[in-house]
């Protein structure tokens, strides 16, 4: 009797383990939009004459999944070369706006939006690019019309956005150029590692009850979600940047996803100094450099 209690009791342990490790990835605690604002604003990321001067237009479009999503349209001359922002995890589109100056200096329009489940988008769950890489579609489907059928059009994205922009490129040829900052390599790799680190757990038996109630819950395949494997099927020039000292998203795993994009140009820059998604704010000169370098190589410039 007793040892039926201690598994009964392990048992629903384990079952709560698998409940709130799912739910924190689903559904992370996010920061709101102007709270967002607020810290990138104090952090210096934010120069709020500079973002006052920039033309802009709201555009709220409609994701296949049944919720709207909401970005800002920063239109540069007439341009046609457009570049599309993703955020991380947790944030919204003031995430992304450290990178738009390169950008605007390089002649692009700029797209920036609040992913699934962020900001001011819908959506009742994130899925790391599962769903996501929809969503990014249909932006491009509205840049294009905007800019006309000779438009060049390439994204950029950092952490989870990173993740969204390749896999979103294996489905999507219209992209011209992805610049990845510190994606993770596969979604089950990622989370193995965090639960290892944060919480001393191994990968089995946990995973797979992981796995299926957030497949459950959010229709997510979590095997599924792998740039890994999406960066095999991109012909587009592809830049990978990772910081030196990432310890929430190792830098093996921009090895991995480097060394699976086996056609088309790659370019690889490790940075110093740098953790995660401080790669370009702790390196802002060599980072602004070594994209305009990348775009030249590839004739996007």
């Amino acid at each position: 009797m007793i040892f039926l209690l201690i598994v009964l009791f392990v048992s629903i342990l384990f079952l709560l383990a698998s409940l709130v490790f799912a739910a924190k990835v689903i559904y992370p605690q996010r920061f709101g939009v102007q709270e967002t604002y607020e810290i990138e604003k104090d952090n210096g990321k934010i120069d709020e004459s500079l973002y006052g001067s920039w033309k802009k237009e709201e555009v709220i479009l409609p994701s296949p999944f049944g919720y709207e999503l909401y970005g800002l349209w920063f239109p540069w001359n007439d341009s046609k070369r457009t570049v599309i922002l993703s955020h991380g995890i947790t944030y919204t589109l003031y995430g992304s706006v450290k990178y738009m100056k390169m950008f605007l200096d390089l002649g692009f329009n700029v797209f920036i939006y609040d992913n699934r489940h962020h900001g001011r988008s819908g959506g009742k769950n994130a899925t790391f690019g599962f769903h996501e890489k929809y969503d990014l579609k249909v932006i491009t489907n509205w840049v294009e019309s905007k800019t006309g059928d000779e438009a060049i059009i390439g994204t950029h994205g950092e952490s989870m956005g990173a993740a969204i922009s390749l896999q979103h490129a294996a489905i999507d040829p219209r992209i011209q150029f992805v610049i990845e900052d510190c994606s993770f390599n596969r979604l089950d790799t990622l989370l193995a590692y965090r639960l290892k680190k944060d919480y001393h757990l191994p990968r089995i038996p946990l995973m797979p009850v992981v796995e299926l109630i957030c497949q459950l819950l959010s229709d997510m395949v979590i095997k599924e979600v792998s740039p890994e494997k999406a960066v095999r099927n991109i012909q587009a020039p592809i830049m990978f940047i990772h910081g030196e000292h990432d310890e929430f998203i190792p830098p093996f795993m921009v090895d991995d996803l480097f060394s699976n994009k086996m056609i088309g140009p790659k370019k690889l820059y490790i940075a110093p100094n740098a953790g995660h998604a401080e790669s370009y704010w702790n390196n802002q000169k060599e980072y602004s450099a070594l994209v305009a370098e990348f775009l030249l190589e590839n004739k996007i410039l």
